[in-house]
């Protein structure tokens, strides 16, 4: 019986149970005032029973009893999160539910990404480019064709970008374990389907950590030497390719705030020294780091804007048979973010990065870490960087100018003519967002690749892209 029930049947007990002969005034005064408190706790009830229903209705679940309520919480039983509030107590320091997640046992789930299809017309002033090269999918300088034999036009069409990730959050005591998992289909070229046929195209892993109270990061994550909230808005995949810093790599990292302003990044991450030879401008994946790169990050937060200062250090080895050596690397970041304007809707941000041997973490590794020689291990200088003007035209309608390079400094030794010296572009967009999780886009974009030996290749590309996030 329900809780209403039995409070209806205890005041009609109540009411008609015979008085006695020689009422008692104190009595009849107190079953009155009795009867007024249960009838006002009956209208509290009914009230709250409307409400549930109301609010039911507009999320499409069902009220159930408080009882199954206590209990969805426990056990492993999935409970979708609504907007409504749940009845089950929440474990101290769980997680708040929202529309965005569900919860399985006493951990918060939640899933999102984005529908991505990219239309792309290409043309290289060196030739055609192979099919399934990355140039054929996003912006890749160091694959730009040099030489001017003849132009090579193409039209490129694909869903590669297409992004998932999921995030789960747990408390145990008054601490906070979450994990995150992101996925795309840009994988490496050779594993992929044809456009022949299918267009299938692998599972690629982008991101896997785990954080303790959003201070211990433990996984695959952005290098703690990039700051990824400078990059601009871009129909590409990355965009000003040659002037950002662009790693994804297992580590571990501490995270401490030191004020309200100012966050303080360290971290220990996978090392890998990329090289070439005095006779080869093909880099090497050597594999032979005995040392994991160290980087921090410290991230300032004022009024005018956010700024980031990263850098890195790293001991580059190289043992090729009977010929190795050691070598230090060493770079410095600084990037930022500067609203401005009406409401601050426009912005600038900023990347301007160099050092010696950290070729791999610049552009795609355009340049080499180091260039192996008969007298030992030379590291290779770099300096890169990129500056992009966002300007928002109205909450549907905005656009970014963006402009980028690279240039390489090579040791005093001999250096195969065919490496890459520099790396140079600019770009356009328009973006349009009809409703708040689609957008629309439009970019043109002009790429310059220079080689050592004097020849260069150009690249001209119009790419159309739209994008759904949920």
């Amino acid at each position: 019986m329900s809780l209403r029930s039995l409070l209806l049947a205890s005041a009609f007990v109540g009411m008609v149970a015979p008085a006695p002969a020689h009422a008692d005034p104190r009595r009849e005064a107190e079953l009155e005032a009795r009867l007024k408190a249960l009838e006002a706790a009956v209208g509290e009830l009914r009230a709250e029973l409307e409400a549930a229903r109301a609010a039911s209705a507009q999320s499409g679940a069902p009220v159930a009893p408080a009882s199954q309520a206590a209990a969805s919480g426990q056990g492993g039983t999935v409970q979708t999160a609504t907007a409504t509030p749940s009845t089950a107590t929440a474990p101290a320091g769980a997680p708040a539910q929202s529309a965005e997640g569900f919860r399985v046992g006493a951990s918060t789930i939640r899933i999102n990404g984005f529908f991505k299809a990219n239309a792309i017309v290409s043309r290289y002033s060196g030739g055609d480019v192979a099919p399934n090269t990355f140039l054929r999918d996003f912006y890749l300088p160091q694959q730009i064709p040099v030489g001017r034999v003849r132009e090579g036009n193409d039209f490129d069409a694909h869903a590669k970008q297409t992004r998932i990730w999921l995030t789960t959050a747990t408390p145990l005591g008054d601490h906070i374990v979450k994990g995150h998992l992101e996925f795309d289909f840009q994988t490496a070229p050779g594993t992929q389907g044809t456009e022949r046929t299918t267009n299938g195209y692998n599972l690629a892993m982008r991101r896997a950590f785990i954080s303790y109270d959003d201070k211990l990061l433990l996984g695959q994550e952005w290098t703690t030497f990039q700051n990824t909230a400078a990059l601009p808005e871009t129909t590409d995949f990355i965009g000003p390719t040659e002037g950002t810093v662009f790693v994804r790599q297992v580590q571990v990292r501490y995270t401490r705030k030191l004020s309200d302003r100012v966050l303080l990044a360290l971290a220990a991450e996978n090392p890998e020294t990329a090289s070439i030879t005095s006779t080869s401008a093909a880099l090497v994946e050597n594999d032979d780091d005995r040392v994991p790169d160290l980087a921090a990050r410290f991230a300032y937060t004022v009024p005018l804007g956010e700024f980031s200062l990263a850098g890195v250090a790293r001991q580059l080895s190289v043992d090729n048979g009977g010929q190795g050596d050691k070598a230090f690397g060493y770079g410095l970041s600084l990037a930022g973010k500067v609203p401005f304007g009406p409401k601050r809707q426009h912005d600038i941000r900023f990347m301007l990065s160099g050092g010696n041997g950290i070729g791999r973490y610049i552009g795609l590794n355009f340049a080499p870490d180091a260039v192996l020689t008969a007298g030992g291990l030379e590291t290779v200088g770099v300096l890169a960087g990129f500056a992009a003007l966002r300007f928002a035209y109205s909450d549907q309608l905005r656009s970014t100018v963006m402009a980028s390079f690279q240039e390489v400094d090579y040791p005093e030794v001999v250096i195969p003519l065919t490496s890459n010296e520099s790396a140079y572009s600019f770009a356009g967009n328009l973006f349009y967002s009809p409703v708040k999780s689609l957008d629309l886009g439009i970019e043109y974009r002009h790429g310059v690749r220079r080689l050592l030996n004097g020849r260069d290749g150009e690249i001209d590309r119009v790419e159309a892209a739209a994008r759904y996030s949920f």
